[in-house]
């Protein structure tokens, strides 16, 4: 039987991992705690798995699942007060069936793969747009990783090119609550998710009037057998796809450039053979995913990487880790963008899999080989700017040369 460990160098490990400096390069971090062993507990008491087989356990396993209600009363006491909270802790990335599963059958009726599908050549189009506007030392961010998926989730749920800008800003504030909650976090998220709220409240109200083609009006009339989003469930859906939209495609882009430019000889072999971008997006979400870590709570008595765990346990995966586990992945800590079976943890799994994960990757397959194609010169024109956080792995500045 496994033993779940509690030690200073546990804590140690796990105290470097909240801040920059250890968060610069994880991985150490990561490989250290799974050698120490496969489950271990946190100062706060949480149970952390790093290993590829324990973290789909807990992604997986039906009988864990988000923090119901009244246990986020008694950890956050007058969470649905606060705009930042009750958007978040109210949408299908915390809810757990029966409610989960109505509100996804809904959405998955209107943002189904066909509509995805049916943005290749407008993403296409926004990528060569961008691409021709870079020139000599740019910001990535700036330049590109940003503009390209809130442009691409700002035309698929119809809200206009003007007002999209807008919303980088106001995300970051809202998302802040993501990683600590504090009431200095709050005085910020709080009003970015009420502006966030106020503008899709707008803009549904002009697709009840005026339909379109695109998310929002198939949103507003999305029904099944009767039933249909209320205007609370609706907005905070469509807060939902907007944030989650851009912000992980953006720390995919991001992250996926400073992996090729410091692995000159696959940024080589795909700029060669851009059919291998499907396998490539793969291997770049596993080397360095934008999502580093999920969390649950056992709803009942389970067994997780061999321990028995008592129902109410909280959980915490580290995807990142897991994507690194030499017993799921050969050499992990080598980027191989013809790697066979890299199927990543990225985008969790089970019920609540990713549903904008088929557009995040569709964008990088198209974005990555293109950017290396019109730039046979692209290089690092600087030193990255790490972004501050845990769960969320990305950069806020990153300097290139496009020659």
């Amino acid at each position: 039987m496994t033993d779940i460990v509690e030690s200073a160098e546990v804590s140690t490990l796990l105290d470097e991992l909240t801040r920059l400096t250890g968060r610069e390069d994880p991985y150490p971090r990561y490989r250290r705690l799974r050698e120490i062993s496969p489950i271990v507990r946190a100062d706060d008491g949480a149970l952390v798995v790093t290993r590829h087989a324990d973290c789909v356990a807990v992604t997986r396993d039906p009988r864990l699942g988000h923090m119901p209600s009244h246990m986020l009363e008694f950890v956050q006491p007058g969470w649905a007060d606060h705009p930042a909270l009750h958007q978040l802790f109210t949408s299908i990335l915390a809810i757990n069936p029966p409610d989960h599963t109505r509100l996804r059958r809904l959405v998955s009726s209107s943002f189904t793969a066909r509509r995805v599908q049916a943005l290749q050549p407008r993403i296409a189009e926004m990528v060569q747009d961008l691409l021709v506007r870079m020139d000599g030392d740019v910001d990535f961010i700036d330049a590109f990783a940003f503009p390209l998926p809130v442009n691409v989730i700002g035309e698929l749920l119809g809200v206009p090119e003007a007002d999209r800008a807008q919303f980088q800003g106001l995300v970051r504030d809202w998302t802040q609550v993501l990683e600590v909650i504090t009431p200095e976090v709050l005085a910020t998220a709080d009003p970015a998710a009420a502006t966030i709220r106020e503008y899709l409240a707008g803009l549904a109200a002009e697709r009840r009037r005026e339909p379109g083609d695109d998310l929002m009006s198939a949103l507003v009339a999305a029904e099944e057998d009767g039933d249909k989003l209320t205007e609370d469930e609706l907005l905070t859906m469509a807060a939902l796809l907007f944030a989650a939209g851009f912000e992980t495609t953006t720390n995919l882009l991001a992250n996926s450039v400073v992996a090729l430019l410091r692995n000159p000889d696959q940024l080589e072999l795909l700029r060669r053979q851009p059919g291998l971008a499907a396998s490539a997006v793969e291997e770049l979400l596993r080397y360095d995913t934008p999502v580093q870590l999920l969390a649950r709570v056992a709803w009942e008595d389970v067994e997780i990487a061999g321990v028995p765990v008592q129902g109410g346990e909280r959980f915490v995966a580290y995807l990142g880790a897991g994507n690194r586990d030499p017993e799921r992945f050969a050499d992990p800590d080598r980027l191989d963008l013809a790697r066979p079976d890299n199927a990543p943890l990225s985008f969790g799994g089970g019920i609540h899999y990713c549903l904008g994960a088929p557009l995040a990757r569709l964008e990088a397959q198209i974005a990555i080989p293109a950017l290396l194609a019109h730039f046979p010169k692209l290089t690092l024109a600087g030193e990255p700017g790490r972004r501050d956080s845990l769960a969320i792995r990305g950069y806020t500045q990153l300097p290139i040369s496009v020659g």
